[in-house]
């Protein structure tokens, strides 16, 4: 797997002000800094891509014609500009043109099944917190998490996935696992991460209680998510988030 470079944001100060763009409102706020203020999926066709932004909403870049990720869909991380309206053919009453300022992708990677031999040993057992942000969503068919460990100053690249499967009694319950290798000293850092979710059962369009379990520093927890198969058409916008990390 293809480790996650090391990104590392500065964190402003409490007092700072931060003006996000909103496709909603009848004037639109342009915001030029390279700072996210959107989580989206990055999602190519035949013309080019577009983003989702959450489950009915679509935007279309007018500045960027093709997807800096090639043919692969991702979840990413986006600083845009709303200039309204989409003027693409077909566009519903959710789709808006956007100029991207900036944008870079998050690791984004397929939910695991539940091994049949019950062998767990490559998926490690080192612990994380789930960090509160509402970045921690289930959408468009991804479970996108924010999550905190320590890590050290040797570079190691840690292994995170999540498993599907575990409980025969409710498919829509899965685990974090977390294989630090052995690096588990160093000061603690966040990190993002998306789970395609495919390998679920359709919810046939209705929303169901997905059920996140996880080992925490100070012991077994779960979080529960609403949740919704993938539409044909998902994400929000989130506050900045600071962190530095390596994972695959």
């Amino acid at each position: 797997m293809k480790p996650m470079r090391i990104l590392t944001w500065m964190i402003l100060a409490v007092t700072s002000v931060f003006t996000f763009s909103s496709c909603d409102d009848d004037e639109y706020v342009y915001y030029y800094a390279p700072i996210p203020n959107a989580l989206v999926t990055v999602k190519p066709v035949d013309s080019g891509f577009y983003l989702q932004l959450d489950d009915s909403t679509t935007l279309h870049p007018c500045n960027v014609s093709a997807s800096p990720f090639g043919d692969k869909e991702v979840r990413a991380l986006l600083s845009y500009t709303c200039l309204g309206p989409s003027a693409e053919e077909g566009a519903t009453d959710r789709s808006f043109d956007v100029n991207i300022n900036w944008i870079d992708s998050i690791l984004t990677k397929d939910a695991v099944p539940y091994p049949a031999d019950g062998d767990l040993e490559q998926y490690g057992d080192d612990a994380i917190e789930i960090v509160r942000d509402w970045v921690n969503i289930a959408e468009d068919g991804y479970l996108t998490l924010r999550f905190r460990t320590r890590w050290g100053a040797g570079g190691v690249t840690h292994f995170v996935n999540l498993l599907t499967g575990v409980n025969p009694d409710d498919p829509y319950e899965v685990e974090f696992k977390h294989n630090a290798y052995g690096d588990i000293n160093g000061v603690l850092g966040d990190a993002l991460v998306a789970f395609k979710l495919s390998d679920l059962p359709d919810t046939g369009g209705k929303t169901v209680k997905l059920t996140l379990k996880y080992k925490s520093y100070s012991g077994e927890k779960s979080i529960q998510f609403d949740y919704c198969s993938r539409k044909s058409t998902a994400t929000g916008q989130m506050e900045r988030a600071a962190y530095s990390t390596r994972v695959k």
